[in-house]
């Protein structure tokens, strides 16, 4: 009998406990005796009635001849894993080509249980995940997250005692939920922490790193090779940019500095309190004032320097301004006015599809490499990667916001050079947006709330060596009340169809004054967008805030595999992909308890020009904005953006100068309440 696709699972659990134990809920893989670690092998038979003699469930693993894992083991199993450094992303691309060579299911589990104690966790872990994601046998799997897999990644350190003590002291049912401080980082001492919400946000960072499973960087052409992918990079990491900003003006700071100049010291400190389980070693710090320096690390096969990141910046400075990358071969390849930013943004992001790496660099990747080895760059200290060098954390770092307005800086000048949007291809003509509002729960318009919510999450299935049963933490994150759009739109044509798109933007800069239209277009973020059928004369919209394309509901970024587990049918196809998302609780900047003044924009565009040929019957399509649609064509044929992508036309100085008949804009304020509402599921 075949195995059922849903064992591959297990695998996550407990990462650093062999396979050989019980897994899930009293589960044990029946592992071929050669398939053991060579310092289990001699005690294999007593190991396998140790473990295996109370399990409810037996799964069988078929041998076959062990895959060939030379070189993989280079690195080691205590070590972190990242995305960024090139050994690493070269090891888990051959762990990747591995997995999906498998013919079925059942060789698949196979070649998994024979690598998985012998690879790298977190190595493991991202190769499994993106092979079971490009699968077509495995593709509709809902993986766990990551912060039940690694919750080492996100949780205050000192938690993992507490949750030992927990564990083994008090019994299963009767265990309260730790809580994790909302400013266990720092205090507000440092202006940076007034927005550690936002970086810290375990949903958010949970999002960049399931995002880089479905774009992986290594692995077949085929799975790297997505449609739009480099513009997918550009916009995606522009609007977090955006959004960041836009956090920052709630908390009465200043846009973010770009970092262009790595020879300057970073005044931005970073102190993660965060230990790896899995390395066995704690996240290193960044003091006040630390300044990058060239990087030899012969352990991890990296020698970068400054004057590398410069040259590499400067070519690609040099093919926006002329107009053309130059490949391996020499010629010319034009950036075009609509797929120019997707070629740019795979030369910025390197990847195997990137068209001569060898000339134009690693520009993206090594500068989170320089960062994140900027406390031990030569490794005479024998320290790890900071946070700056893993995808999963990142987010965390100030620096991170810093080093990518230096990248978005790039695509602006880029942008800057494409043709302005003429009036012609902006309106749609016999269309005008009437009226615009929003109305909260309250019924009041015009009015956005937010406040903190807390939320509980088990962490059992991460922690290895522990008495089983749920150990549950309680973390406070920013969330959002319900809110509806209604849109009035007249069409003076007959019946036809539009895109309603919709973004939020603050009113005024960091000085309290209007902005010129250039400065604000950057700082919109995307809220909404999906299409409208328009009959004639007045039609009137609603949509709900918990529709958006951008997000996915707070179940799907914190998936838990028994508790949020689809019944099955469609639902359960489409749940996994549906991770990748904007998540739901963000989907609102803080605002102030004053209120915050912001401007709501709305635009129908021309179906016509905006529409995608393809079927998506049954295939997920929220968190489509960011993450694209399994296995199809991104849903909108404009530039991602659009239609704030590009410098302004002649003339065109503020917004409402910009507005044509198909747009309107409405003043709204957020409003936050500094108030905890604590779980609904639990009573403590």
């Amino acid at each position: 009998m075949a195995t059922d696709k849903k064992k591959l699972l297990l695998l996550f659990d407990r990462p650093q406990e062999p396979t050989f134990v019980t897994k899930g809920n009293n589960s044990v893989f029946d592992v071929p005796i050669n398939y053991l670690p060579e310092k289990y092998k001699p005690i294999g038979v007593q190991l396998f009635n140790r473990f295996g003699e109370d399990a409810s469930e037996r799964i069988s693993v078929k041998e076959i001849p062990p895959p060939n894992l030379d070189d993989i083991p280079e690195l080691q199993r205590n070590e972190n894993f990242s995305l960024f450094i090139p050994k690493h992303r070269k090891i888990a691309g051959k762990l990747i080509r591995l997995f999906l060579a498998a013919k079925n299911v059942d060789e698949l589990l196979s070649t998994a249980v024979y690598a998985r104690d012998r690879v790298n966790a977190y190595l493991f872990h991202y190769a499994l995940s993106v092979a079971l994601l490009h699968r077509s046998d495995t593709q509709n799997l809902d993986l766990p997250s990551l912060i039940h897999v690694f919750p080492d990644k996100y949780v205050d350190s000192q938690v993992f005692a507490r949750a030992r003590e927990e564990a083994n002291i008090v019994p299963e049912g009767s265990r309260t939920p730790i809580e994790i401080p909302i400013d266990f980082t720092a205090s507000d001492l440092d202006e940076e922490h007034r927005i550690a919400y936002f970086r810290e946000d375990i949903g958010l960072n949970i999002h960049h790193w399931h995002w880089h499973l479905i774009y992986p960087f290594d692995g077949t052409r085929e799975i790297v090779a997505k449609n739009r992918r480099g513009e997918l990079f550009y916009y995606m990491h522009q609007q977090i940019q955006a959004r960041y900003n836009f956090e920052r003006l709630c908390n009465s700071l200043k846009r973010v500095k770009k970092l262009s100049n790595m020879r300057e010291p970073i005044p931005e400190a970073y102190f993660p309190k965060l230990d790896s389980l899995v390395a066995s070693r704690t996240w290193p710090s960044r003091p006040v004032n630390q300044t990058p320096s060239d990087v030899n690390r012969e352990i991890d096969q990296i020698r970068v320097n400054i004057d590398d990141l410069d040259r590499w910046r400067d070519r690609i400075f040099d093919a926006i301004h002329s107009g053309n990358i130059v490949d391996g071969n020499g010629q010319k390849i034009p950036l075009t006015e609509f797929e120019g930013i997707d070629l740019l943004g795979n030369v910025i992001e390197a990847s195997i599809i990137t068209p001569n790496r060898n000339f134009y660099g690693d520009y993206h990747n090594m500068g989170h490499v320089m960062l994140g080895y900027v406390h031990d760059p030569d490794h005479r200290f024998l320290e790890p990667f900071a946070v700056m060098a893993d995808p999963a954390t990142d987010l965390r770092d100030p620096v991170f916001f810093r080093w990518h307005a230096n990248i978005d800086d790039m695509f602006q000048e880029f942008k800057a050079t494409l043709p302005r949007y003429t009036v012609a291809q902006l309106n749609y003509p016999g269309v005008t947006v009437a009226n615009v509002s929003v109305q909260n729960q309250g019924g009041q318009p015009n009015i956005l709330n937010t406040f903190w919510q807390q939320s509980d999450l088990d962490l059992s299935r991460g922690m290895d060596f522990q008495p089983r049963g749920s150990v549950f933490v309680r973390f406070t994150h920013l969330q959002n009340q319900d809110f509806t759009y209604t849109i009035t739109v007249n069409n003076q044509g007959n019946n036809r169809m539009g895109t309603c798109r919709i973004f939020l933007a603050p009113k005024f800069d960091e000085r309290g004054n209007p902005w010129l239209f250039r400065n604000q277009k950057d700082m919109f973020i995307e809220m909404d967008r999906f299409s409208v059928s328009l009959k004639q004369g007045s039609n009137t919209i609603t949509r709900n805030s918990t529709e958006s394309s951008l997000t996915v509901p707070f179940e799907r970024t914190f998936r838990d595999l028994d508790v949020n587990r689809p019944t099955g049918g469609d639902e359960l196809e489409r749940f996994n992909f549906c991770g990748c998302g904007w998540p739901q609780h963000m989907l609102l900047p803080r605002g102030t308890e004053a209120g915050f003044q912001c401007q709501l924009f709305v635009m129908i565009s021309n179906y016509a020009d905006d529409r995608v040929e393809q079927n998506t019957d049954g295939i997920c399509s929220d968190g489509d904005t960011f993450c694209g649609i399994k296995d199809k064509l991104y849903p909108d044929r404009r530039s991602m953006g659009y239609p704030f992508d590009r410098q302004p036309r002649q003339g065109v100085d503020t917004l409402q100068q910009f507005l044509t008949p198909n747009m309107r804009v409405q003043d709204v304020n957020i409003k936050f309440t500094n108030r905890v509402v604590k779980p609904r599921n639990r009573n403590n």
